[in-house]
């Protein structure tokens, strides 16, 4: 093989593998990132990731917030019609959060079984709702 050729043959495998390890970290970072969505009933039935970060939406439950020691930090209950999940959150709620509000919490769940939000997300308008908490608040289906 002539040095030119055996050159460019190192040149076309250095740049394969360039973008071969450029595509393991970007897809590794993608990975690292996904956040998965999860209904309240799915979360008590322990199909959620223990300690992985995950989406969590529901209906604050009528009478369920607290505000232990007057702070920042706000205890409340989730439910989608089915089973309930107690979330806590430090920090400033949106203006739009409410009892019978529609939310999703980005956060993760604790040893206890708490979710431990990081980040309170509420709907824009009565109209508005996540297709995620919209398909997850459908009503449990009537036995006869």
């Amino acid at each position: 093989m002539k040095p030119a050729r055996r050159n460019r043959l190192f040149l076309i495998l250095l740049m394969v593998a360039g973008v071969a390890t450029a595509a393991t970290f970007a897809l590794q970072a993608f990975n690292e990132n996904l956040m998965y969505f999860f209904s309240t009933t799915e979360v008590a039935e322990g199909k959620a990731p223990q300690g992985a970060k995950f989406r969590l939406g529901g209906m604050v439950v009528e009478g369920s917030i607290e505000r232990p020691d007057n702070g920042m930090m706000v205890r409340f209950v989730l439910t989608d019609y089915n089973k309930q999940v107690t979330v806590e959150y430090t920090g400033i709620l949106p203006d739009l959060f409410r009892e019978g509000q529609g939310i999703v919490a980005n956060g993760r769940l604790n040893d206890k079984g708490v979710f431990i939000a990081e980040e309170v997300l509420a709907k824009h308008d009565e109209n508005y709702m996540p297709p995620e908490v919209a398909d997850s608040l459908q009503p449990p289906e009537v036995q006869q």
